[in-house]
């Protein structure tokens, strides 16, 4: 989340989005993008041809819906393959401060 404040310099924004994408002062175009993400992340099955239309709609094009669902097919795929491995943190993450609400 610190790249994140750093990148926003807004750390309420942040906070927002660490709580509920919902809740947070997003433009339309940006909570379309969080809907669609979170629904690639939860309910990857219920993805459909209209939910790349409302991504273009919103004005994404075509490349950046597949950087930002390659971005996160990643993140998912390596979390599960580490769960699914047992694969312990390195201490290294273990010694970061953990963030504050």
């Amino acid at each position: 989340m610190a790249r994140l404040r750093r990148l926003t310099r807004n750390p309420e924004l942040v906070r927002q989005l660490k709580t509920d994408f919902r809740q947070a002062d997003l433009s339309p175009a940006d909570r379309t993008m969080c809907e669609d993400v979170e629904k690639l992340t939860l309910k990857p099955w219920e993805l459909e041809e209209a939910d790349v239309v409302a991504l273009r709609e919103a004005g994404f094009s075509d490349s950046a819906i597949l950087e930002f669902n390659q971005v996160t097919s990643y993140y998912a795929y390596v979390n599960r393959l580490a769960d699914g491995l047992g694969v312990e943190l390195e201490e290294f993450w273990k010694e970061l401060p953990q963030e504050k609400e």
